[in-house]
């Protein structure tokens, strides 16, 4: 047994390299899924096999107790480095650089990852430790959470392996993870996150590395700490770690003379808008590391080293109030109204504050100047405030107590950064919203009630819940009423309220709009507990044993369905004929396996199919459906009207584009034409 263990997880290795840095998969996300589970069997039948590098500690393990993180102090302390935004500084730096060796350089350009610096241990080719830069000298041990970074090897490979190693490098999310986790976030109904580097710092601080796991964090290696072997230059230990298994950036230049720097620093200011991370700039070093060492450091910088920075497109407006917005979960979102100002080619005149922690961060008064800059090029945020032009006696922009839709205190979990209102039976706007939310595309699909209607119905005093709607029926006299209001509007709302009876359960359980339970968690819920009943009487740990169910998810459940004013709307729902259990469908059920391994992105309109049918095609037929266009998509799948930035990062990573009728051949016949009988292909 001990074999066959060693033998999976030298395999399940061999395979993440191929996948995460060869990009070169070797097997389908299947056969691959069926290989771990089957070394998971293997280590929960024998524990005395536990080791901390297995690939099956890449899901997190339990939550960590006590005081939480350890402190440790660095082997090779983390220095910061100098920055300087001026090309003639930076010139001036080279220079008195090659004064102090009295030879000409040889120099490195590499992109300056916005993330959080990281210090990898490694002994005999095995990561022991990982621990954050802290204050450079000691940091936090952070190595459950990082084992759990796909990107970042557990095991080394190659030849030449150090008996000790210490990598230096850097953990970020990228664009794609981010927005998913966004889109994720105001699925449920939460505060969405300002930007993808705090979101990074804000995961590797978490004390259940199974929550880490699903954020989908990713890590670049530039550095190795203290002299290797034959090493004798930065740009041979880049090679030397890719070597070894580390991701480390496609885009670097290296050994350069002073003069050759400058066009890599021009090219970059403009192409770091087509990354799918941020950059703040390039790091710009001496390659020979003999050189290095004569150089030296200051107190806490090196001498052979400097961050040229990329001066970030910004504006100067005056704030002109502050507002706060609630949403259907009640979380209070405040937003900065500004006079308007022209940023990067848009006129902006809000941006959102995101909680009152950043409220504090900025030292926000009335009436105050606010810096502005897009973040990501695209959402326009306030970096920092002019004090030095503030009005006399200007008040401090201070954070409501009270909802200011209904006046209810406001309340704030520890460790939460959104404070939510409590009062979700009557607050208009969560009201209003939870409707929204109810009738919606992937919920119940009543396509004849919009936000207007919706409003108007509750201003008249028609609806007070979404179990309202299944008795408007009975208020055909109020709606004829109701200014603009015919028999066949009336009719076509009547008739579309009725079709939603036939929505299935796991939609229904989503429409409900449970915080944190977006259309996934849902869908999980369903699967696992197949009735609302059972659903209901489940405990919060019976919740918490479903893959994929956190803790506070699990809490978001049983406090909406434990909550008596909901028993009695779920109820209502009950009678007016909605389906309270999962049913078994034909078309929930395993076509073929021909898909495998394949990621397919849908967009734009079709004809035979609507997006959900097409997405549940390919699940159907083994593959998966990916949200956003990488080097691993197999195919976009484009109909009308598909987006442009899809089809141009198609066009781009080369990936193939395919029509609705290539794939329904793809489905039965392949691409080429020819009958496909064994149930897979060969692409």
């Amino acid at each position: 047994m001990h074999a066959r263990i060693s033998e999976l997880r030298e395999l399940l290795h061999a395979h993440n390299h191929a996948y995460y840095q060869l990009d070169a998969p070797m097997i389908s996300d299947a056969e691959f899924d069926e290989l771990l589970a089957e070394l998971q069997a293997l280590e929960a039948e024998h524990p005395e096999e536990f080791d901390p590098n297995s690939p099956t500690q890449r899901v997190g393990g339990a939550p960590l107790g006590g005081a939480g993180f350890i402190p440790v102090q660095h082997a090779y302390r983390l220095f910061s480095l100098g920055n300087t935004y001026s090309l003639p500084e930076l010139e001036e730096f080279m220079a008195r650089a090659e004064r102090v060796l009295g030879a000409e350089s040889r120099w490195v350009c590499e992109l300056k990852y916005d993330g959080v610096s990281m210090a990898l241990t490694y002994k005999a080719g095995r990561l022991v430790q990982a621990v954050t830069r802290g204050d450079g000298t000691t940091g936090d041990d952070v190595t459950a959470n990082v084992r759990t970074i796909s990107t970042i090897p557990l095991v080394l490979r190659g030849e030449n392996v150090p008996e000790e190693l210490h990598v230096r490098g850097e953990v970020f999310m990228t664009h794609e993870a981010f927005q998913q986790l966004n889109r994720e976030r105001e699925e449920i109904g939460a505060a969405l996150y300002a930007n993808p580097r705090n979101v990074t710092s804000g995961t590797l601080k978490q004390l259940d590395a199974r929550e880490v796991a699903k954020r989908n964090l990713s890590f670049v290696a530039y550095g190795i700490a203290g002299l290797v072997g034959e090493l004798q230059s930065h740009s041979e230990a880049l090679i030397q770690m890719k070597a070894w298994g580390f991701p480390t950036s496609e885009h670097w230049e290296g050994p350069l003379l002073a003069d050759q720097i400058a066009p890599f620093l021009e090219a970059w200011g403009d192409k770091r808008k087509g990354l799918n991370f941020d950059i703040d700039g390039v790091v710009v070093k001496v390659d020979s590391l003999r050189q290095q060492e004569e150089l030296g450091f200051t107190a806490k910088i090196p001498r052979w080293a400097i961050a040229y920075k990329f001066a970030a497109m910004q504006a100067r407006t005056r704030l002109v109030k502050v507002t706060y917005q609630v949403g259907r979960t009640g979380a209070l979102t405040p937003v900065a109204n500004m006079e308007p100002v022209l940023l990067a080619g848009t006129t902006v005149k809000r941006a959102s504050l995101y909680n009152a922690d950043e409220i504090e961060r900025l030292n926000l008064h009335e009436k105050d100047f606010v810096i502005i800059e897009k973040g990501g090029e695209i959402i326009p945020k306030i970096v920092s405030v002019d004090e030095s032009v503030r009005e006399q006696n200007a008040n401090p922009v201070t954070y409501p107590t009270l909802c200011p839709e209904c006046h209810t205190p406001l309340e704030r979990a520890p460790g939460d950064a959104v404070h939510y209102c409590p009062n979700d039976a009557s607050c208009p706007p969560q009201i209003l919203g939870k409707l929204e939310h109810f009738v919606s595309r992937k919920a119940m699909d009543i396509n004849t009630l919009g936000s207007e209607r919706l409003s108007l119905f509750l201003r008249e005093g028609l609806i007070r819940n979404y179990a309202d709607l299944y008795e408007l029926a009975s208020q055909r006299g109020a709606l004829e009423a109701l200014e603009g209001f015919k028999e066949k509007t009336i009719n076509n709302i009547l008739e579309g309220i009725k079709a939603s009876k036939a929505i299935p359960f796991q939609r229904l359980l989503y429409g409900l709009g449970i915080r944190m339970v977006g259309e996934t968690i849902a869908q999980l819920l369903a699967k696992r507990f197949r009735t609302m009943e059972a659903l209901a009487a489940a405990s919060l740990e019976e919740l918490i044993a479903v893959d994929g169910i956190g803790t506070a998810i699990a809490e978001s459940v049983v406090r909406f369905l434990g909550d008596a004013k909901h028993q009695t709307i779920l109820a209502r729902l009950k009678a007016a004929g909605l389906h309270f259990a999962l049913e078994e469908m034909a078309d929930d059920a395993p076509l073929s396996n021909r898909l495998a391994g394949l990621s397919i992105v849908v967009s734009g309109t079709f004809e035979r199919h609507s997006r959900d049918e097409l997405k549940s095609l390919i699940e159907r037929h083994g593959g998966k459906n990916g949200s956003g266009i990488t080097k691993k998509t197999a195919y976009l799948l484009a109909g009308d009207e598909a987006g442009p930035s899809k089809l141009s990062k198609a066009q781009e990573l080369e990936v193939p584009m395919i029509n609705e009728e290539e794939f329904e051949a793809l489905l039965t016949k392949g691409l080429d034409g020819n009958a496909e009988e064994q149930g897979t292909f060969a692409f």
